[in-house]
């Protein structure tokens, strides 16, 4: 799998699983404080997407301290809290200035009331053109099932070839993680081929299946 320094390095499977997998939700607090809206990069009917700031180091532990969560990414096993402590989010952060702001991982949030749901994310690789980005996302447990990872992505991919100059959009998931491809599926990606599973996440379920890429361009994305 790629690695983009500006980000964390996203796995086979940046995104959450829109399944019902076992296990139970871990408890978040309901609502924050609306001042965390502010400053959006994208809104949609029902959610904001802001940039990371270097306050939110938490938010990103507490979501990657859930198994499920984490089931096709590590096997369940959560990130370390020291990478996102010591040099995580500073990457998260330094993509921004890469990008003019234009790309790099988002945090999402329920307008309703504040909540932070996940994070998606629209970047190049990190030697890449600027017009072939990935798309991507990582969802609270409580929060799959509700369309948000539909309807975020839709909407990047809308801003990314309306606004952004993107000629082409890709993403990958586990072949296994039919949750993750039916979202793929509806935001008019389709596959174009198939990946190898990383050493780094051999011990994640279905890893001899492999992993599959998902595409969409701009002429292809304007005629759906």
């Amino acid at each position: 799998m790629v690695d983009q320094a500006a980000v964390p390095p996203p796995p086979m499977n940046p995104v959450a699983p829109g399944g019902s997998p076992s296990g139970k939700a871990l408890a978040f607090p309901a609502c924050v404080d609306q001042h965390a809206l502010v400053d959006a990069y994208l809104d949609t009917e029902r959610l904001t997407l802001r940039r990371f700031t270097t306050d939110d180091a938490e938010l990103l532990i507490e979501l990657d301290s859930d198994p499920a969560v984490m089931r096709h990414l590590t096997g369940g096993e959560p990130t370390a809290p020291e990478h996102y402590r010591e040099r995580g989010l500073q990457n998260i952060i330094g993509g921004y200035e890469r990008w003019s702001g234009n790309f790099g991982l988002f945090a999402a949030y329920d307008k309703d009331c504040g909540a932070f749901i996940g994070w998606f994310h629209l970047c190049p690789e990190e030697e890449g053109p600027l017009d072939e980005v990935e798309l991507g996302y990582r969802l609270r447990q409580s929060e799959w099932g509700k369309g948000y990872a539909t309807e975020g992505s839709r909407a990047l991919l809308a801003k990314g070839f309306t606004e952004l100059g993107v000629h082409l959009v890709w993403a990958a998931t586990m072949l296994v993680n039919n949750g993750s491809r039916k979202v793929l599926e509806k935001v008019g990606m389709t596959m174009a081929g198939t990946l190898e599973t990383p050493p780094d996440m051999q011990m994640v379920e279905g890893s001899e299946y492999g992993g599959v890429r998902y595409e969409i361009t701009k002429k292809q994305w304007e005629q759906r």
